[in-house]
């Protein structure tokens, strides 16, 4: 199945689930938590507070060798959008991508998507445990920050813990 017939079809609009496709183009799919979601809205809040030449999105379509994987939050630069615009999917990965990773997620899925984002172009890649903990990784191996956000923080668990049913707050 191509990712165009998928986001045509009327019966997985409405879906609780995130839907990736496999190298076969068969469908996958997870459940996402409201925590999942809040931290991906708190990750592209704060990643737009941090950059004035990008834009930070959730839900980021990128065409893989291993089918369409989609991240939970990137940040492209303005150049990424005027060569890209909202293509669907992306056929290169934007700067930064991120993942949070659910308890339904393994390590070793999440380092298999770190490795195709990397190979579509990605500089970095973040994965963001559900405490808030932030590992940055470059494509040779994990570094201590982000290159491209130098003072972004590694641990956002403060913001999570705060929220208690109230907007996030940045």
């Amino acid at each position: 199945m191509k990712w165009s017939e998928i986001l045509e079809d009327k019966t997985l609009v409405d879906l609780p689930y995130k839907i990736e496709q496999d190298q076969w183009g068969n469908i996958v799919m997870s459940p996402a938590s409201n925590k999942h979601g809040f931290i991906q809205t708190l990750l592209s809040m704060m990643l737009g507070q941090h950059s004035d030449s990008g834009t930070a999105f959730v839900e980021c379509s990128v065409q893989t060798s291993k089918g369409v994987k989609v991240a939970d939050v990137i940040w492209a630069s303005r150049q990424f959008f005027q060569n890209n615009g909202l293509e669907t999917p992306y056929q290169s990965a934007p700067e930064i991508c991120i993942e949070i990773r659910s308890p339904s997620n393994s390590m070793a899925e999440l380092e298999e998507k770190k490795e195709l984002y990397f190979a579509r172009g990605a500089r970095e890649v973040w994965i963001c445990d559900e405490s808030g903990q932030i590992h940055f990784y470059n494509h040779i191996s994990a570094i201590d920050s982000s290159k491209i956000f130098a003072t972004f923080p590694c641990d956002i668990s403060d913001k999570i813990e705060d929220a208690g049913g109230h907007a996030p707050s940045i």
